[in-house]
């Protein structure tokens, strides 16, 4: 593949809801244009894009892929990414380098959860985007019912440039609104079609659609727009000039059917796409900032003649390889051989063998210039996210907005001895994949893993197996609760050890009272007199310390209290800083229990997206988890929940609405604040932590 320039590369992501057939489509492309002799199939896990052996074996898209080839004399760099929400990372990756997006809807099922999730990330990058409306030949397609769901959920811009004739089994036929013609194509799954003059209600139908479509294009160009009003219409030159513009400027959404699977209109969308498509080179400026630490505002052009400006948007292991860099270059050139600066962590790089990728297939290249995707081996200390530049005009690009974890698990190796290999595991898996977080939490002590749902968890452990030799468990992991108090306690607490030699001798006066939530934990001081050495205050303290750190109640942190000495004893010789620490630790528990101890457990806010039918489902498994729900809004056709549910509860909550729902609800969370937790439940907590703790009798 020759060396293609801003103007001749179309980068563009495939984004949809799972099993709206992407793969299939980047499929059908590569076979239309030459690049494979046959189009490949997700059952026999033998397409371009879907490669890894867990893709293969789940019949999913698991990672976002690149797959490059050239069509009518463009370059197109497609990013095939995920539908499944576990790896909705992926998707954010390939939108953030991708020039505009190719929404792909299920011509059955209609706009799901997963479309209107897509949409808004692409809404939010402001990037250009379309609809592919596939699967035209199933039982039940209705291209109609989705072009008009898609008008009333994203705007009257939507609007279709061809329709299908024969939509069920044996679609061929599409009118084109573009052309007024008639496209016929084989049912061979050639994609080759034969045009021809549209008949009966056909001419009239399409006739119209062009009409509106003039006026659509008019509209998003004044130039045009007076022309239009001037003669009523637009030549068929400046309409198709026009096209570019309003497609550039959101004016125009088009919408395309489709059948992947049995080739049907895929070339020609792939035409207007050559044709009319934003290129690399319409994006003439990039912004950044001078420096991770200085947010002043850079601007620069986005040309092959400039300083080189490349953003790393993936990182990924490979087989034989090593673990390869993914990225844009969106000014000057990177060249095998170059040194280059990395911006984000002030860190130099020697950029290595770069590759031009189509899925599991590289072709080595010795530059890529402004406006490409490529990749590169493994960078030493470049990470996903990151920006490299030039030395000498360093610039730091925005960087990845990444979806919040939504499940957690804790892990536990099989094998004594692993903790290196796990930790190194670990670490790999987070740098490919920035949505895996891990981590030891010394207050749980437990390692945690974290991540978009239950078989992103999987995923990531059968990796730690298969790549690293590494076997865990994933356990339940334990809620971080926290003990406060809910009034006044006192405690008088000696501490008397003679065991022959040198004895142990410290009490300690305390009482302890609440404070403010967030207010955290506070140790005073108020002796008068001597009866303690004041050399013992930060004894005493250190052993207040350590109780509220082990916990009281129930084994968790203690929080918002005060702890005050006011008085205590001590002994001439047996007075020591061991025996006050221990007097103090004492004299803390004692206090607490006495001052009406509770358990504050976390709560998260939770907001679940799915169409109505399932509304009822969903507010019942919300009070089933003792969750409150906060209120409800309508999002189109679908409905959103807005609740509080306690962390307890939320284990494989995404699992659950997934199985709730038929995969078509979707759930954010974060942390909302800690509440006090219902009497029955604590008395079970504390119940089940003494079963612990305590040693059986005999």
């Amino acid at each position: 593949m020759a060396v293609m320039t801003a103007q001749d590369i179309l980068n563009f992501a495939l984004v949809g809801h799972g099993t709206s057939g992407k793969t299939m489509l980047t499929e059908a492309m590569l076979f239309n244009n030459g690049a494979i002799n046959r189009m490949g199939s997700i059952e026999e896990g033998s397409t371009v894009s879907d490669y890894h052996e867990d893709e293969i074996e789940r019949n999913i898209s698991i990672n976002s892929s690149l797959l490059s080839f050239t069509h009518q004399e463009k370059k197109f760099n497609v990013l095939d990414t995920p539908g499944y929400t576990d790896f909705y990372g992926e998707v954010k990756g390939a939108l953030r380098v991708a020039d505009f997006a190719v929404v792909v809807v299920n011509g059955v099922n209609n706009i799901e959860v997963g479309t209107d999730q897509v949409w808004n990330s692409v809404s939010t990058y402001g990037i250009p985007h379309l609809i592919v409306v596939n699967m035209l030949d199933k039982e039940n397609a209705n291209f109609d019912a989705v072009v008009d769901e898609a008008r009333q959920r994203f705007g009257p811009k939507v609007f279709p440039l061809g329709l299908p004739v024969n939509v069920g089994p044996g679609f061929n036929k599409i009118a084109d609104v573009l052309r007024n013609e008639l496209f016929t194509y084989e049912g061979n799954g050639s994609g080759k079609a034969v045009k021809s003059s549209l008949e009966g209600e056909w001419v009239d139908k399409i006739g119209k659609l062009h009409g509106e479509l003039i006026e659509l294009v008019a509209e998003a160009d004044d130039t045009l727009l007076e022309k239009f009003f001037e003669k009523d219409e637009l030549t068929e030159d400046e309409l198709r000039g026009g096209l570019h513009g309003a497609f550039m400027s959101h004016g125009l959404i088009p919408v395309f059917p489709i059948s992947a699977t049995t080739n049907i209109g895929v070339s020609r969308f792939m035409d207007v796409l050559a044709k009319y498509g934003p290129c690399a080179a319409d994006f003439s400026q990039i912004s950044g900032t001078k420096s991770t630490s200085d947010d002043t505002v850079i601007t620069r052009d986005a040309n092959a003649d400039g300083p080189t400006v490349a953003l790393v948007f993936k990182t990924m292991g490979e087989a034989h390889l090593g673990e390869l860099s993914f990225f844009r270059v969106y000014a000057g050139s990177l060249k095998t051989g170059s040194d280059i600066r990395n911006t984000t962590r002030d860190r130099d790089e020697r950029i290595g063998s770069i590759y031009s990728m189509n899925g599991n297939i590289r072709k080595e290249i010795n530059e890529a210039l402004a406006g490409d995707i490529a990749a590169v081996v493994k960078l030493k200390n470049t990470h996903t996210g990151d920006t490299l530049a030039d030395k000498i005009e360093p610039i730091v690009l925005p960087g990845l907005a990444l979806p919040e974890h939504k499940i957690r698990a804790a892990i536990v190796p099989r094998a004594k001895g692993d903790e290196d290999k796990l930790s190194t595991g670990l670490s790999t898996l987070h740098e490919e994949d920035p949505t895996f977080v891990y981590g030891y939490d010394p207050e749980l002590k437990q390692t945690i893993i974290s991540g978009q749902g239950e078989l992103h968890l999987e995923t990531a452990v059968k990796r730690l197996k298969q790549r690293f030799k590494v076997e865990v468990d994933m356990v339940q992991p334990r809620v971080p609760f926290r003990e406060t108090i809910t009034q006044k306690g006192e405690s008088k607490f000696r501490h008397k050890k003679q065991s022959g030699g040198a004895g142990q001798f410290a009490e300690v006066w305390m009482y302890v009272e609440p404070l403010p939530p967030g207010s955290g934990v506070q140790f005073e001081s108020k002796l008068h007199g001597m009866a303690i050495d004041r050399v013992f205050i930060p004894s005493i303290e250190k052993g207040v310390m350590a109780a509220i750190e082990e916990g009281v109640l129930a084994g968790y942190h203690c929080v918002d209290l005060k702890a005050v000495v006011y008085d205590g004893k001590q002994h001439p010789v047996d007075s020591k800083d061991i025996a006050f620490q221990i007097a103090g630790r004492g004299a803390f528990k004692e206090a607490f229990m006495a001052a009406k101890p509770k358990l504050l457990e976390p709560i998260y806010q939770v907001e679940v997206s799915v169409p109505e039918e399932y509304m009822g489902d969903i507010m019942g498994d919300v009070s089933a988890r003792r969750g409150k729900i906060l209120g409800m809004e309508t999002e189109g056709r679908l409905q959103k929940v807005k609740a509080q549910i306690p962390l307890a509860n939320l284990d494989h909550y995404a699992t659950a609405l997934r199985s709730m729902t038929g995969g078509r609800g979707i759930h954010s969370q974060r942390f909302s604040s800690y509440d006090p937790m219902p009497l029955d439940v604590q008395r079970k907590v504390v119940a089940e932590y003494k079963a612990t703790t305590e040693s059986p009798a005999g």
